[in-house]
């Protein structure tokens, strides 16, 4: 079993390090707020650090998910930062989601330093790190790949290459992209249902039988109807990626009507009081 590093204990960060535990792996983990640390430790065992570097010291691997690029930044190349101690041939994975740009900035850090970089943000949510079933998409060098898959299967159901150094980020972009239109579209769907007399929960068992089904459809319609925003993947978060979304869009010649429009929609969220509610909290500006 190999020596890890686990950076950023949140809802995403905080079970996937424990399903490293799970599978036998040494883990060392690090999180800006030290009770959480603590109270992670108190939980699973093994031990803390209190800096990224003293973390990442002597670890085959170290995995991050952590807030945005500069907090990204912050943990990898900042002064106390895990490239500051990782010997040479370990690897840094890192969950976040991010800009491929911080990617590609992080990967020729790295490469200069004799490491490896990964970017592997996830699909899957809460939930899926709690099941240990994300969706892991990767970018970076076929090698550390083919050394780093087997390890991040601790917690995914499905892993793939999908190309260099970004193209993991890109992946994640498509993803955000298009749940963001398939959320709209089931809000306005419910809305309309509502608005039109029928009973919406009847409307999706019998929709979600053909073309129209989704995962969004299967596991956010009833709350949605219920009028219940407080779990999963908040609107602050979405608007985050949906921003990096837009400007890699800008910088590749995109264009994405839809996802600017739905971005929009999710301001009026936040505008709203909503700015942690769950995405699917889209319904609330149809319904008032």
């Amino acid at each position: 079993m190999a020596k890890l590093a686990f950076i950023g204990l949140g809802v995403m960060g905080f079970p996937m390090a424990g399903h490293l535990v799970a599978k036998g792996h040494d883990l060392t983990v690090y999180n800006r707020t030290a009770a959480k640390a603590q109270a992670w430790v108190d939980q699973h065992g093994h031990r803390s650090a209190p800096t990224p570097a003293q973390a990442a010291a002597g670890a085959h691997m170290v995995f991050a998910c952590v807030g945005n690029d500069e907090d990204l930044r912050a943990v990898t190349i900042g002064p106390e930062g895990a490239f500051q101690s990782m010997a040479k041939g370990a690897i840094f994975i890192d969950h976040t989601t991010a800009s491929a740009d911080v990617a590609r900035e992080l990967h020729a850090h790295a490469a200069g330093l004799g490491l490896s970089f990964i970017d592997a943000p996830v699909s899957g949510g809460q939930a899926g790190a709690e099941n240990g079933v994300l969706t892991v998409m990767c970018g970076g060098d076929g090698d550390a790949y083919a050394k780093a898959e087997p390890v991040i299967a601790a917690f995914a159901r499905a892993c793939r290459l999908m190309g260099a150094s970004g193209a993991g980020q890109l992946t994640k972009m498509v993803n955000q992209i298009c749940i963001a239109g398939l959320v709209e579209a089931l809000a306005e769907g419910l809305h309309f249902a509502q608005k039109a007399g029928l009973d919406p929960l009847a409307v999706v068992d019998v929709i979600s039988k053909g073309a129209a089904q989704s995962w969004q459809m299967e596991n956010r319609s009833a709350t949605m109807v219920a009028d219940t925003f407080d779990f999963g993947f908040a609107v602050d978060w979405m608007r985050k990626d949906l921003g990096i979304c837009l400007a890699e869009a800008r910088r590749n010649g995109a264009h994405l009507p839809v996802t600017a429009l739905v971005d929009q929609f999710y301001s009026e969220v936040q505008k709203m009081g909503g700015a942690r509610y769950d995405t699917s909290s889209l319904i609330k500006r149809l319904n008032g």
